[in-house]
């Protein structure tokens, strides 16, 4: 039997791991294959890269938005504090 690496995985990765061997009957070092993640996958198309791109751009002026809204209430509460002094 061919060793499998010792690495470390995440909680979810092990449990998934688990499943494939209880569930689906794959012997250990089948479901220990990493190289094949993620190859049963289709290549996208022209539309769904540039809505990826899309939300993801949205996301980016959504937080910078957020971020400079912080800014502006901050600015104006240090404009309006009296001082004692």
């Amino acid at each position: 039997m061919e060793r499998i690496p010792r690495g470390r995985y995440n909680k979810e990765f092990r449990i998934e791991a688990v499943k494939l061997i209880t569930e689906d009957h794959l012997s250990l070092p089948e479901a220990g294959r990493l190289t094949d993640i993620g190859k049963p996958q289709r290549l996208l198309t022209e539309l769904e890269l540039e809505l990826y791109r899309t939300k993801r751009e949205l996301a980016e002026v959504k937080m910078e938005r957020d971020i400079l809204k912080k800014q502006q209430r901050t600015l104006q509460r240090s404009r309006y504090q009296v001082r004692d002094d």
